[in-house]
C-alpha cells in the first residue's frame, strides 16, 4: 500500500496539536486527548498542516475526505482545456495552389480553436532560400489575421523556420 498523503491517528508523533473542525472546541490539545476525542466520534484525527507549530489536525472521516478530494481533482482536471496544436508544413518554394490549399486547412484549424504551427522545412541546400521561407510565413500570418494572432514570429530552428498562431477567441 502506498504512503498516505496525510498522517493520521497513531502516525501523528508530536506531543500537542492544534485541533480544528466541526463539533470540537478549537484549540491546542495534547495529542493523546485529540486522539481520544476522535475515537469517541468514531472518526480519524488527520494532520492537515504538519509545518505549523503546533501541527494543525482535524477530526474527520479520512476515507470520505480522500474521496471528496479525488472528486475535486477530477472536476478540476476535466475543466482544464486541452491545447491542440495542428501543424502545416511548407517548402521554401511552395507553389500558389499548394499554398492556398494549406491556408484553407489553417483557417479550418484556427476556427476549430486549435493552435497552428506553420513551418517551412529546408531540405538539403534549400536553406539558401530562408528569406523566401520567412516571406511565405509572414504572408500566411497576414492572411490569417482575422482568424488568429501570431504567438511567435518566424524563427529558424535547425532546418525549420517555425511560426505559431493562436486562434482568436
Amino acid at each position: 500500500m502506498k504512503e498516505d498523503a496525510h498522517r493520521i491517528n497513531q502516525k501523528i508523533r508530536v506531543d500537542e496539536v492544534r485541533l480544528v473542525g466541526d463539533n470540537v472546541e478549537v484549540g491546542v490539545y495534547p495529542t493523546k486527548k485529540a486522539l481520544q476525542l476522535a475515537e469517541e466520534q468514531e472518526l480519524d484525527l488527520v494532520e492537515i498542516s504538519p509545518k505549523a507549530v503546533p501541527p494543525v489536525c482535524k477530526i474527520m472521516d479520512y476515507k470520505k475526505f480522500l474521496y471528496e478530494q479525488k472528486k475535486r481533482d477530477k472536476a478540476l482536471k476535466s475543466k482544464a482545456t486541452k491545447v491542440v496544436i495542428k501543424e502545416i508544413r511548407f517548402g521554401p518554394n511552395t507553389d500558389e495552389h499548394d499554398y492556398e490549399f494549406k491556408k484553407k486547412h489553417a483557417i479550418k484549424f484556427l476556427t476549430e480553436g486549435s493552435k497552428l504551427k506553420a513551418y517551412v522545412f529546408f531540405k538539403g541546400r534549400s536553406i539558401i532560400y530562408k528569406d523566401q521561407g520567412q516571406i511565405l510565413l509572414l504572408r500566411l500570418a497576414q492572411e490569417l489575421e482575422e482568424y488568429g494572432k501570431v504567438e511567435q514570429m518566424p524563427k529558424l530552428e535547425g532546418k525549420r523556420m517555425i511560426m505559431f498562431i493562436a486562434p482568436k477567441k
